[in-house]
């Protein structure tokens, strides 16, 4: 177990495992982030005119919650950057997304500048710098002015193909609003005010982990965990009074892998809402977290690029096991067979969502990935087999983008396989997903040698990834193979490969 955990004062709106801060503490320091990051961004108070961004480059922390509370206050677009992205990869999304000001914590200062001084014209600081209470101090006291516009967060997501590429959360995710007030006023229906204190625990650069932020511009109060650890996920349910958190399947078996003793160590009787999204769930893991914390679980099945597209309460999964539950507005589920046409119910096919908005997925600035996830306008897929009942209930059997899911992350194989096709002893090879029973997903590098008397080892391979790339994006594991099958084209039948590899 990690630590300790601290004890939560009364007054605190926002706690870590280091310190609280006050509902007065939070607000100014967000507040003054609000302002200098206008003046950063050269923010007028008029929605249609260009405006530039902030991005939050950090580990959890509550000082990162509050820079986030401060970057959304200032009405500029919030870019939540990985806080595990080398600095190479950080500049590509400070670029992409046209940053102006850039908010590191310890751990990411350091790659954050290195970051900017690619990307260009950007302003970095880090609240363990020492010129960091200076900076606050430089920014008026009380909060902005409430005549600008409240805009969504701009997230980097690998979607259904390619390279990671950004996307606003949807207007059912993040309410934009013409000011404050009005934004306020929406965010008071976001699913996790008004319950008591909510715990982040995965990181802040995932969409359900930043709804904690927008609950605590509504007087939720927030505690944030600098990374999962499950026996002190329980110990702070119960000693902080936790009353809902946001979690992904992995999270949920590690809990339940727990020895018994454990597990009764603490009181978990607070949960009232446990939000569970990233991935599928495996079915015996859900079921024993159901049978301990009772029926608390909420599972949603979407992303980042539209948010929740279906979602199953505790009790509708019980009748239901492994769904994902039923449409949810403004989307409604349909099954086609590889040449579009829909399918009837329960019959298994290529997973769609209609969008009753017409909005569907919208890259930006990428009209041709845009367009490569719609079936027709607003028909948009995820990029997964399933079906669909008689009742509704949505099941997902596969997948038939190459994206793999580990650990409730997207992690896309193509990156991956770059850098190794790169690798002088290496002639051919193929990223998939396999099953692995704590993360859902593992990545896994078929590899071709170029000389298969000399094949290099997997050892000299996985180094070779691990210097240049982030460590989530290399392979957990790395086979040598003779052949991968490509078809005379070159193409390759990933699903295939999967069921080869089992």
């Amino acid at each position: 177990m990690t630590g300790s955990t601290l004890t939560v004062a009364g007054d605190a709106l926002v706690t870590d495992l280091r310190r609280s801060w006050t509902a007065a503490e939070v607000w100014d320091t967000a507040d003054r982030i609000a302002h200098l990051a206008r003046a950063a961004v050269g923010l007028v108070p008029d929605p249609g005119s260009p405006r530039r961004r902030v991005a939050v480059f950090a580990e959890n922390a509550g000082e990162a919650v509050i820079a986030h509370l401060g970057g959304l206050r200032s009405g500029a677009s919030v870019v939540a950057v990985n806080g595990h992205l080398a600095a190479a990869e950080a500049a590509y999304q400070l670029a992409t997304g046209d940053v102006a000001l850039v908010i590191a914590g310890p751990r990411t200062a350091e790659r954050a500048r290195e970051a900017a001084a690619l990307a260009g014209s950007c302003e970095v600081r880090a609240w363990s710098d020492p010129g960091w209470s200076d900076w606050l101090a430089s920014a008026p006291a009380g909060p902005p002015s409430d005549t600008t516009a409240i805009v969504p967060n701009l997230l980097f997501t690998s979607g259904t193909t390619g390279t990671p590429k950004a996307t606003h959360l949807p207007p059912n995710v993040f309410p934009p609003r013409a000011s404050w007030a009005e934004f306020i006023e929406a965010t008071r229906a976001n699913r996790f005010v008004g319950l008591g204190r909510h715990l982040v625990v995965a990181p802040l650069h995932h969409t359900g982990p930043l709804n904690a932020v927008r609950a605590l511009a509504a007087g939720t109060p927030i505690g944030v965990l600098p990374r999962f650890d499950a026996e002190q996920v329980l110990r702070t349910i119960d000693e902080w009074d936790i009353a809902s958190t946001t979690v992904v399947p992995t999270h949920l078996a590690r809990l339940a892998a727990l020895a018994p003793e454990v597990r009764e160590r603490w009181d978990v009787s607070s949960l009232r809402l446990v939000f569970l999204t990233g991935a599928a769930c495996p079915v015996d893991v859900k079921r024993a977290i159901i049978d301990w914390w009772g029926p608390v679980v909420l599972e949603a099945y979407g992303a980042t690029e539209v948010g929740v597209t279906a979602s199953i309460s505790s009790e509708d999964w019980l009748a239901h096991p492994g769904s994902v539950g039923r449409s949810v507005a403004p989307y409604t589920a349909l099954v086609v067979d590889d040449d579009g046409t829909e399918l009837p119910a329960g019959e298994e096919g290529r997973l769609y969502f209609r969008d009753a908005t017409g909005r569907g997925i919208v890259y930006e600035g990428d009209p041709d990935r845009t367009a490569a996830a719609h079936l027709e306008p607003g028909v948009f897929t995820l990029g997964e087999i399933g079906k669909v009942d008689q009742d509704g209930f949505v099941s997902i059997t596969d997948r038939f983008s190459d994206m793999v899911v580990t650990g409730g992350v997207n992690v896309y194989p193509a990156e991956m396989e770059q850098v190794l096709v790169a690798h002088p002893g290496v002639a051919d090879v193929a990223g998939i997903g396999l099953p692995h029973p704590d993360l859902g997903e593992q990545l896994v590098a078929l590899v071709v040698p170029a000389d298969p008397a000399d094949p290099p080892s997997t050892e000299q391979l996985q180094a070779w990834c691990e210097t240049r790339l982030s460590r989530f994006k290399c392979p957990r594991e790395i086979r040598i193979v003779d052949d991968l099958g490509r078809n005379p084209l070159g193409k390759l039948d990933k699903r295939s490969l999967r069921s080869a590899q089992r």
